[in-house]
């Protein structure tokens, strides 16, 4: 698997135009990076209660779907990645207050926590992260992306 190039400048590139020069990567590797998908997905993300999240999380997928629809596999991408990363941070919130793991004064682990709150906000943007990397559509279109752009003769 490629490693995701971070030493593009995703700010003046437009990866759209440029699917060429997109990573997959791990994970949510580039979710803050990529444009124009940074600017169209990020304003609609947030997690702080479970109502915030469902009509984040909802309205994210949305973007998943119409990417699809336009056959655009890195907005599909990048939307998945913001739906993973939505559970990921509220997992954080839920087992750290103010979403911090570490301590700044001498860098040991904060106490433990659970917070229903983040954890309820957290389990729907699991969810429908679930939903979004099982589409038979977008599995098919990274095979597509990685055989085409990420394999060592792409």
């Amino acid at each position: 698997m490629k490693k995701f190039d971070y030493s593009l400048n995703y700010e003046e590139l437009d990866l759209r135009k440029q699917p060429e020069l997109y990573t997959v990567g791990r994970g949510e590797q580039g979710v803050l990076m990529v444009e124009p998908y940074k600017s169209e997905i990020l304003p609609h993300w947030r997690f702080k209660t479970p109502e915030i999240a469902t009509e984040s999380s909802e309205k994210i997928y949305e973007l998943f779907l119409e990417y699809k629809k336009q056959g655009d596999f890195i907005g599909m991408d990048m939307a998945r990645k913001f739906l993973q990363m939505g559970y990921t941070r509220a997992r954080r919130y839920t087992n750290h207050k103010g979403g911090r793991k570490y301590s700044k004064k001498d860098g040991s682990i904060l106490p433990y926590q659970n917070d229903p709150v983040k954890a309820e906000a957290a389990a729907i943007f699991k969810a429908q992260w679930e939903v979004a990397k099982k589409d038979p559509d977008y599995v098919k279109m990274m095979k597509q992306h990685r055989e085409k752009y990420e394999s060592e003769e792409g």
